[in-house]
């Protein structure tokens, strides 16, 4: 059994549900397990640290419980790490804050599959510096995530030697951050850097459109969510670039290796079943490849799972992943693209 601690009221997580579930469904049909069959069974975190802290508690004393997957609450894995830990469960949290799985001394049960916040930030800075952009200001949430992405991409800038116009933070729950945003702009920076999940980073289009902004935005990978950018957002969004995975745009993309192959078949399906494809999705379907690959070896034994995680490498639907003793965040940098919205949807940057 995989078990998963979603918050259900997130649209990330609830992509998350939907992707864990055809992957399930997905490798149970493969007959890739022999005899054996996956089951998923979730229990809602409301984003909440006790009941999520509650529900690993009670996922870990569970023998059937192979491994846990944790959803997008990162204060929620990190809340619960020491249990983890001491009860020995095979954790991979698809949650955005590199914190949840460093360092791993602390850390030896739990990994993390989702970009890293220094790999965002290269990627974005290497842009603006293609740009020859001279400054940028940084719009962030202020949270676990929003705090530490803040950091890497302030020491890429200082290594670029691109100057910060201003920097502000934003409550993650906010819906009206265009006082933050006007501030911001007021300058009139070369470039807005939104280190936000999705509907903060729509509101900070949305902001900075209103505020007649003429510079270029930049969203980190943490505002990945549906193909589609939502209605009331895509104009607001035009032009913007996104560090994210090939799988938003992946009809761009041709499928000249297996790999790429692999995407697109898991994207139509996902479309196939759901309607509409979410970024976020590939994450959930790799944790999933991830633990039936060492369920096949080794069945349930929680310790042995851990050990092959620690050392797994695969070309996975999010790109390549390599877990190693050292490093339990496992998503390469070679995994992340530059997208841009155009026509209110996600493509390839070049």
């Amino acid at each position: 059994m995989i078990a998963a601690d979603l918050n259900s009221s997130s649209s990330v997580d609830a992509a998350f549900g939907r992707a864990l579930q055809l992957r399930v469904d997905q490798v149970n049909s493969s007959g890739r397990l022999g005899d054996r069959k996956l089951e998923l069974r979730t229990q809602d975190n409301r984003a909440d640290i006790t009941t999520s802290l509650r529900n690993i508690s009670a996922f870990a004393d569970d023998p059937a419980v192979a491994a846990i997957i944790g959803g997008g609450c990162d204060t929620c894995i990190v809340g619960a790490a020491k249990t983890i830990n001491d009860k020995k469960v095979p954790t991979i949290a698809l949650a955005t804050s590199d914190q949840v799985a460093a360092p791993v001394a602390d850390h030896p049960y739990l990994f993390k599959l989702g970009p890293n916040s220094a790999d965002s930030a290269a990627a974005t800075v290497a842009e603006l510096r293609r740009l020859k952009f001279a400054n940028a200001a940084i719009l962030y949430t202020d949270d676990l995530y929003g705090r530490g992405a803040k950091e890497a991409l302030t020491a890429e800038l200082g290594k670029a030697g691109i100057a910060i116009t201003g920097d502000r933070s934003v409550k993650p729950s906010a819906t009206d951050i265009s006082q933050a945003v006007g501030a911001l702009t007021e300058p009139k920076p070369a470039a807005l850097l939104v280190l936000a999940g999705p509907e903060q980073a729509a509101l900070a289009a949305k902001s900075a459109k209103s505020a007649v902004f003429k510079g270029q935005m930049f969203f980190d990978a943490a505002a990945a969510s549906d193909m589609f950018i939502p209605n009331d957002a895509a104009a607001a969004t035009n032009n913007t670039t996104m560090v994210f995975t090939q799988i938003l745009a992946i009809d761009d993309v041709i499928a000249t290796t297996p790999a790429k192959a692999a995407r697109k078949q898991w994207f139509r399906d996902y479309v196939s079943r759901y309607g509409s494809y979410s970024g976020v999705a590939s994450f959930a379907a790799d944790a999933i490849d991830l633990i039936a690959s060492a369920v096949a070896r080794v069945g349930g034994n929680r310790d042995q799972i851990r050990a092959i995680l620690e050392t797994s490498q695969t070309d996975g639907i999010s790109g390549p992943i390599r877990f190693t003793p050292a490093n339990h965040s496992g998503l390469m940098p070679q995994a992340l693209t530059l997208l841009v919205a155009r026509a209110g949807r996600w493509r390839l940057a070049s």
